[in-house]
């Protein structure tokens, strides 16, 4: 039998070696999953894809993106250089699915597949309708109240800036101020594709002759690199509010007002009103779009924002909301990530706008609305990170779908509703400019 002292030091050194003995190295998992069922499903699915027997419509359309966008998500999220500077996980969602496309490494059935239920199916209107419906309702009204008008200040700062360093880089590399605002800055900074360049290749056309295909040809390469700059770039702001802490509130855009959510109790029933709540606010937009010039998504806003301010929603509603929303952007943003690279990214438009002179005056636009709408922001009591991410660089974006993928490379989704005020209102306004600048520059 051991003695007391022996059982005292056995018992010392056993309780000090416990932590160490306790330490584990964390599973590596991706989408919650330990990696060896991750890639059996992984496995289940390409072999599906290839042999030709994926589930039509939804179900293999979103099979495919959930998997392979997570896929990708976690192989950006864990490269050190691509996570770093380049956005990680929701850059390479985008274009690693637009570069299996042009690589011919997804079947044409498969991609068709894809690009109905992103366009025809609605999948993108969804998730925004979801995103916005959540965030506005599930926001405090003090919030809404307080922001208001300021926020176009740091729009129309994001504009002129824009617009004053393209001149500047463009004068620099041979560009004339023409092409360095009306076919570079003005597309940039109009709202996207169906908001943006589309219509504003009708403006142009009736102003300036030529059919509206030939500027859209020159319109979508500079809206195409635009967005990759403003998705590396919202990375960067991100990096820059981790070490430089008074620039940004995390998540926050107005200084001096944190809010911290209320916590409700998770409900699976209140998730289906939320998406209940989430469809019929988005159609009411959609209603109201048919007579009102503004896009559906601008409408929405607007909706949504006075009956929170009102507080005319009854609280299962607004609970709902909140928790549809974080239930979508937690489980579908690189799913919807990844169907963005498929249905409306071209690399081969991406490809051909690589000249020096044009990327160099492309990134002037995206620094310039960077640098526009953080000093403004600042100006009107925003914090200078959120305000460029919102203000700028979701101007400088492809609308609905360079919104999700800068907020989320910038890690900060919560920013939602005042990245589609700037996509939605703010491509109003750069229509409205390039009908009254383009005179004064032909």
């Amino acid at each position: 039998m051991s003695s007391s002292a022996e059982r005292v030091q056995n018992y010392s050194t056993e309780t000090s070696t416990v932590p160490f003995l306790k330490k584990e190295k964390k599973a590596v998992t991706i989408f919650g999953l330990p990696l060896i069922w991750f890639f059996v499903m992984t496995g289940l699915t390409l072999v599906s894809m290839y042999t030709g027997n994926l589930p039509g419509g939804m179900l293999g359309s979103l099979l495919v993106m959930m998997v392979l966008g997570e896929l990708f998500g976690w192989i950006g999220d864990n490269t050190p250089v691509l996570k770093t500077y380049l956005g990680g996980g929701a850059i390479l969602a985008i274009f690693g699915a637009a570069y299996m496309v042009y690589a011919g490494f997804i079947p044409d059935s498969t991609v068709t597949m894809i690009n109905g239920f992103m366009k025809d199916g609605g999948f993108l209107n969804f998730y925004i309708a979801a995103l916005i419906t959540g965030s506005i309702l599930g926001m405090n009204k003090k919030i809404l109240i307080k922001v208001g008008l300021k926020y176009f200040l740091p729009i129309f700062g994001a504009v002129i800036g824009a617009m004053a360093v393209a001149g500047l880089f463009g004068a620099l590399v041979g560009f004339s101020l023409t092409d360095a605002v009306l076919v570079i800055t003005m597309p940039i900074m109009g709202g996207g594709m169906g908001a943006g360049a589309v219509p504003m290749s009708q403006i142009y056309s009736e102003l300036m002759g030529n059919d509206p295909s030939y500027y859209i040809s020159m319109l979508v390469p500079a809206l195409a690199l635009g967005n990759v700059f403003a998705i590396i770039l919202a990375s960067m702001l991100n990096i820059l509010g981790k070490k430089v802490p008074s620039l940004t509130g995390n998540g926050q855009l107005l200084k001096g007002f944190e809010y911290k959510e209320e916590k409700s109790t998770f409900d699976i029933q209140k998730m289906g009103i939320g998406l209940m709540a989430a469809i019929i606010f988005f159609t009411v937009g959609t209603l109201l779009a048919s007579f009102i010039p503004l896009h559906a998504y601008a409408l929405m806003i607007i909706i949504v924002a006075i009956a929170k301010i009102a507080d005319v929603i009854p609280r299962s509603i607004l609970d709902g909301a909140n928790q549809w929303y974080k239930f979508v952007a937690k489980n579908w943003t690189l799913a919807l990530l990844f169907g963005i690279g498929i249905a409306y990214t071209d690399l081969n438009t991406v490809l051909q706008a690589l000249t020096l002179q044009y990327i160099i005056t492309v990134l002037g636009v995206v620094i310039g609305a960077v640098i526009g709408a953080g000093l403004l922001g600042k100006l009107v009591g925003f914090y200078p990170i959120e305000s460029a991410i919102t203000a700028g660089l979701c101007m400088a974006n492809m609308g609905g779908t360079g919104d999700v993928a800068v907020l989320s490379s910038s890690k900060r989704m919560e920013l939602m509703p005042f990245a589609q005020i700037s996509s939605r209102l703010g491509g109003a306004i750069i229509l409205l400019l390039a009908g009254l600048i383009i005179p004064l520059l032909i």
